[in-house]
């Protein structure tokens, strides 16, 4: 799959890089950084990185402006994305073909070639894997920048390498990109200052969750509290695994009211989660997932359901 994926990249002039909507720094680490793979490796091809720019996620890169006449003969790949429903970006079908890279469950098949590795820590993981087998058998070359993207991937989506999902091969991968010149401190010193905001929301979070007898628990995080916080909705994703310390949680959701939805973050320590995600138009992995409902009174039904789960788990 690699060797295939690699002569696909080298077949085309003109590559375009999706990543899921509210991105996080594994969706950047691993667009961005196979982004600058490409462009290192093949310097007359036009690559670009597509989707809405997140200010918290500024220190790591930026996003690239691409037209709708840019996808015609275009090779499009989306990285980090489970579902259809959660690309960022207009006009990805419009390409010549169609490349998923992603480490969640495979429920949505998309694409016209899929790679798909669920025992990877991170998307960034995967695409640092890549770079072996280019590095192996085409030559390729890493670059300081791309390697700190795709340890910032790596990073942000095990917890700085304190989930479950960190293996003995993430770690083996992060020592290798850590060896490239780029600044961990300054790295680190952009997700810290996340972290610092988020501070006081996370004692608001403990202070106000609600949990039934069976261990299904749940906050809403309404606009008038994120900006009390000063918060943003995209922020929060830092704060969902936050309820995992309380003693008798089962599984737990954390509703983000944006401008034109709520969004559902789920987690939980036994519950297969992802199937009710599916239910409103998300997904995720069978123990982390997420969706979306537009109302107040959706999001109650989501907590229904998920105290149903807890009940029979």
């Amino acid at each position: 799959m690699k060797r295939q994926i690699i002569d696909t990249i080298e077949k085309y002039e003109t590559i375009i890089i999706h990543r899921h909507v509210r991105p996080d720094p594994d969706a950047y680490g691993s667009q961005v950084g196979l982004k600058e793979l490409i462009k290192a490796n093949y310097p007359d091809k036009k690559v670009y990185a597509a989707g809405t720019q997140e200010a918290s996620l500024d220190y790591l890169a930026f996003q690239d402006t691409v037209n709708q006449s840019n996808y015609q003969g275009a090779l499009v790949i989306i990285t980090d994305t489970g579902n259809t429903e959660r690309i960022d970006g207009e006009f990805y079908t419009e390409g010549d073909m169609l490349l998923k890279i992603d480490h969640h469950p495979d429920v949505d098949p998309y694409g016209d070639m899929r790679w798909v590795d669920t025992s990877a820590s991170s998307t960034s993981e995967i695409i640092t894997s890549l770079f072996d087998e280019g590095e192996k058998s085409y030559g390729w070359k890493m670059t300081d920048e791309a390697a700190r993207l795709l340890f910032a991937g790596i990073v942000g989506d095990t917890g700085r390498f304190m989930f479950p999902s960190t293996t003995d091969k993430t770690f083996e991968l992060a020592s290798r990109l850590i060896k490239y010149n780029f600044d961990r401190t300054k790295l680190f010193a952009g997700m810290y200052e996340v972290d610092r905001k988020l501070l006081h929301l996370q004692g608001y979070i403990y202070q106000n969750f609600l949990m039934d007898d069976n261990g299904a628990a749940f906050i809403k995080l309404d606009k008038s509290t994120l900006e009390k916080f000063d918060v943003t909705a995209a922020e929060t994703s830092l704060l969902i695994g936050s309820l995992g310390d309380v003693k008798g949680i089962c599984a737990w959701t954390i509703f983000i009211e944006e401008e034109d939805q709520i969004r559902v973050r789920l987690r939980s320590k036994g519950p297969i989660i992802n199937s009710l995600a599916a239910q409103y138009g998300g997904g995720g992995h069978p123990l982390a997932a997420g969706a979306s409902v537009y109302s107040w009174d959706e999001a109650d039904e989501v907590v229904r359901k998920l105290e149903e789960l807890c009940a029979t788990n």
